[in-house]
């Protein structure tokens, strides 16, 4: 990274920070435990991201009981993952945020500043098979930053 990329992308002199995007799937969290990896190794703020929406629907509306809430069951996805970081890394800045939209243009904008977007291979979502997520490919095509899709091997 030249001097001038790095100037670019630091938060009023603060080191630019390690962005990871989770949706509580086994492949985000291990692309998380590597994220908090190199956000050690590199003395980097670590943001970790997670995105909620609430259910469309074609013809038929989907009854929903009155107490759901999508973004709360969203952030104690994010406040546990964020404790095991923080438990197992105590010298890192850890940070969280969720937001309401689909992940990958949530995670495209997340990328501006950022020194390293993380993504897991493959989450929740309906290709769960495919060996690189769409989520991943939209991030790896679009994002402001370097993007780093994790993958485990079974």
């Amino acid at each position: 990274m030249t001097p001038e990329h790095d100037a670019a992308t630091t938060d009023g002199g603060n080191p630019p920070k390690i962005v990871v995007g989770i949706d509580g799937s086994e492949a985000s969290l291990a692309a998380l435990d590597w994220a908090a990896g190199q956000a050690a190794l590199t003395s980097s703020p670590l943001e970790i991201l997670a995105t909620w929406d609430w259910p469309m629907t074609y013809g038929w509306a989907v009854p929903l009981p009155q107490e759901y809430d999508p973004q709360e069951s969203v952030q104690k996805t994010l406040d546990d993952a964020a404790d095991g970081v923080r438990a197992r890394y105590p010298d890192i800045e850890v940070t969280t945020r969720a937001l309401q939209g689909h992940p990958a243009p949530v995670l495209v904008e997340a990328s501006k500043g950022a020194k390293l977007l993380v993504v897991g291979s493959r989450g929740h979502g309906e290709f769960v098979g495919m060996l690189l997520g769409s989520v991943g490919e939209h991030c790896a095509a679009h994002a402001h930053c370097p993007v780093l899709v994790h993958r485990t091997f079974d």
